[in-house]
């Protein structure tokens, strides 16, 4: 008699190729590759400008870790994010993990949209963010040039801003330091 070898969803989620992200949303394992030029540009901009001033206390006012696809575990190995950008507050996660889980609720998530990912963005993993108690969610577009922040209001997503093009970026948590949306279009 074969003994059949059951792979948990985390083993599968490991076992993808590099060039693949992976994540585990509601028991599912959701699979996509690398991001485009465009998303990646306003990734690394978005950070840029809100790392120095919040994450290093340049030019505003510190306290936070920034921090680029970290591996959120709502449920360690079966719950598992990965936002484009995540933010904690140092008061509530006062260092940062040694291995690559995250299991503190971040205070602050940022999902890139493009035309493959939108959809799982907006219709899986807000309520998630929502479920866990994640107090603010930007969704940036690069193609259309937008910025739509949410903020959770007993357990409910409030949209706060609706910016585009080159409008200033002063919308918490990340109101003390303002840029320019453009900077992220390149």
């Amino acid at each position: 008699m074969n003994a059949v070898l059951k792979i948990s969803l985390y083993e599968q989620l490991l076992a993808l190729p590099d060039n693949v992200a992976g994540e585990i949303l509601n028991g599912e394992l959701h699979a996509v590759p690398r991001p485009s030029g465009r998303h990646g540009l306003a990734e690394s901009v978005l950070n840029m400008r809100i790392g120095p001033p919040f994450g290093f206390g340049e030019s505003g006012p510190g306290g936070w870790w920034i921090i680029v696809e970290p591996e959120v575990h709502f449920i360690r190995n079966q719950e598992v994010v990965v936002p484009d950008l995540a933010g904690w507050r140092r008061e509530r996660m006062p260092s940062v993990p040694d291995d690559h889980r995250f299991e503190v609720v971040p205070d602050w998530v940022c999902e890139i949209l493009s035309p493959s990912t939108a959809k799982k963005d907006r219709v899986i993993k807000l309520p998630i963010y929502a479920r866990y108690g994640v107090a603010h969610v930007w969704m940036v577009d690069p193609l259309a040039q937008t910025l739509e922040a949410f903020e959770l209001q007993q357990g409910r997503w409030v949209l706060i801003a609706t910016l585009k093009d080159d409008d200033e970026v002063a919308v918490p948590p990340f109101d003390a330091a303002p840029f320019s949306l453009a900077d992220l279009w390149g």
